[in-house]
């Protein structure tokens, strides 16, 4: 089985390694970026791809999205420093068929590769009891009400990105980013893009 690892830290890297060193049949790949990742993904057509939220450029949900138009059979498990659900449920609706928290358990990742190998989904036991039970909380947090692009854009906002680049980077146009933009600011009651990089702080999502 072969797993594509992308994330840019060197030491979680090595960690995944560590942690899948008793798997015979694992054979891993790395890239550091969203880019090198897709790439990597083309040419090596991995079993699964563990994919970290927060990329240098654009952020794993966007690498996830561009897997799944060119093979919407991927398996992909995303891997994040975030335990917020709200992160979990919007891996989810971007086609993830898993999710491992950085924080959590080692052995998540490896119950998460197997259940999604035998073609299965997987969260950690408390994540799924967190969204399952959030109820109205889940859905008062003001980033359930951001989709997966929305969260793309308002990070890359965060990170200095004028709507031009983040137009170039997540292929689109000018016109649906700053469409994008403006449509967040409504469902965040706020009036500036400063106070969305404020959000966008406060809310982990840089």
């Amino acid at each position: 089985m072969r797993i594509l690892i992308v994330d840019d830290h060197p030491i979680v890297a090595s960690g995944c390694r560590a942690v899948l060193a008793d798997e015979p049949e694992i054979v891993l790949l790395e890239a550091p970026d969203a880019e090198s990742g897709e790439r990597a993904f083309i040419a090596e057509r991995p079993d699964i791809c563990v994919i970290d939220i927060n990329l240098p450029t654009v952020s794993g949900f966007e690498l996830a999205r561009r897997i799944l138009i060119r093979d919407g059979s991927a398996r992909i498990i995303m891997f994040s420093m975030n335990d917020d659900p709200v992160f979990a449920a919007r891996a989810i609706d971007v086609g993830a068929k898993g999710y491992v928290s950085k924080t959590g358990d080692p052995n998540d990742l490896v119950e998460a590769v197997h259940e999604v190998a035998r073609g299965g989904a997987y969260l950690p036991p408390a994540m799924a009891r967190s969204i399952a039970f959030a109820g109205p909380a889940f859905a008062q947090s003001p980033l359930s009400k951001l989709t997966s692009r929305e969260m793309e854009i308002l990070r890359l906002l965060s990170t200095g990105k004028s709507l031009s680049e983040i137009a170039w980077l997540v292929h689109s146009s000018y016109k649906t980013v700053a469409n994008t933009s403006s449509i967040m600011r409504q469902k965040l009651g706020v009036r500036t893009s400063v106070e969305l990089v404020r959000f966008a702080i406060e809310s982990g999502v840089a």
